[in-house]
């Protein structure tokens, strides 16, 4: 399986909602091999709590107001890693010491990357 036409879009809007609140190293992974549940898995850095949490609030304002509906959210009261479920689409926003250690890039390493196309990452 690949990702579908729907988790890209969902895709390049978190993606320009996390890109817009300073959000870092953005990496998108087609994980619906593994996961028939979900599509991608977009995984971003953010430089302290606070803007982990404004990152994440920003990607789940831009995807309701696109009218898609978060399954579940886990992590926002410590804001070091915040997960944000939107069924095609889960997003990983971490703090960059989280990030390194839980090293989801390593363990989804099989899976393929999906372009990233916002201003800041067009062409990528």
């Amino acid at each position: 399986m690949t990702a579908t036409d729907q988790s890209r879009e969902m895709l390049a809007i978190a993606a320009a909602a996390a890109d817009a609140k300073g959000g870092e190293d953005l990496v998108a992974l087609d994980v619906s091999g593994p996961l028939p549940l979900v599509d991608i898995f977009l995984i971003v850095t953010g430089r302290s709590e606070r803007n982990v949490a404004a990152i994440a609030d920003e990607i789940e304002d831009q995807l309701n107001a696109a009218g898609h509906k978060r399954l579940r959210r886990e992590g926002r009261s410590e804001a070091r890693w915040v997960l944000l479920d939107f069924g095609d689409l889960v997003v990983h926003v971490f703090h960059e010491e989280e990030r390194m250690y839980y090293g989801l890039e390593r363990l989804w390493k099989d899976c393929p990357v999906v372009p990233i196309e916002t201003a800041a990452h067009a062409g990528s």
